[in-house]
């Protein structure tokens, strides 16, 4: 006999959670609402074929109370899985697996924090003319705002963050609104940047793709 397990009120197999479960992971990872892929997977099950957003889901075939979609992203095969028709007769059953998504979002996010992680690259390391580059830092000084003349003949505020890490030391220069992004002992996740040149001396220079973001700070925990 078939275990059934309750979830807010409805009563599925072991395998039904398991499929339930998957649908779940493919929607959260293509950026999906869960209601809006499974109304594409009910449309593709009377119509043969439906589209939601990069996915394409398509009605293979009949199996006893199943039926079986093909899902693709691009002509590659993302899934093919069975899915019981009491199942596609209910309204929305993704709903309540939340712990699902989380989970998947974790998993996203340890996942992007490792590669960043892999390709850090200490102050040390960094030459003139490098593009795209990622790494972590403290800020140790803030000179004091100024204005100055950009090469465009516009006025502008410029204040210069000093950042160190156990290798070396950069400047940072700041513009405008984000001068006051940052204090000292800030610790900074720098994404995208690039390595110019001012007055014969390197700098790290951000800009529009750029992220600067701070992920901890001294004066925070002692407060």
């Amino acid at each position: 006999m078939t275990e059934k397990r309750h979830l807010r009120g409805r009563r599925y197999s072991r395998s039904d959670i398991r499929i339930l479960e998957y649908l779940v992971e493919l929607s959260v990872k293509h950026g999906i609402n869960t209601a809006e892929f499974f109304n594409a997977i009910v449309f593709a099950w009377s119509n043969g074929k439906a589209i939601c957003r990069e996915l394409t889901v398509k009605f293979r075939v009949k199996k006893k109370d199943c039926a079986v979609f093909l899902i693709t992203k691009d002509y590659a095969v993302l899934a093919q899985l069975p899915i019981p028709e009491n199942i596609l007769k209910e309204a929305n059953p993704l709903d309540g697996f939340d712990y699902v998504s989380e989970r998947v979002r974790n998993a996203s996010m340890r996942k992007e924090r490792k590669a960043l992680d892999n390709h850090h690259i200490p102050i040390k390391d960094l030459e003139a003319g490098m593009k795209k580059i990622n790494l972590r830092a403290r800020v140790i000084e803030l000179s004091k705002p100024k204005q100055v003349v950009t090469r465009f003949n516009n006025y502008a505020i410029v204040t210069n963050a000093t950042l160190s890490d156990e290798t070396s030391t950069i400047k940072l220069p700041l513009w405008n609104g984000q001068i006051n992004m940052l204090s000292i002992d800030d610790q900074v996740q720098i994404e995208n940047a690039n390595v110019g040149v001012f007055q014969g001396k390197k700098q790290l220079r951000i800009g529009r793709n750029s992220k600067l973001k701070v992920i901890g700070s001294r004066s925070l925990k002692n407060q």
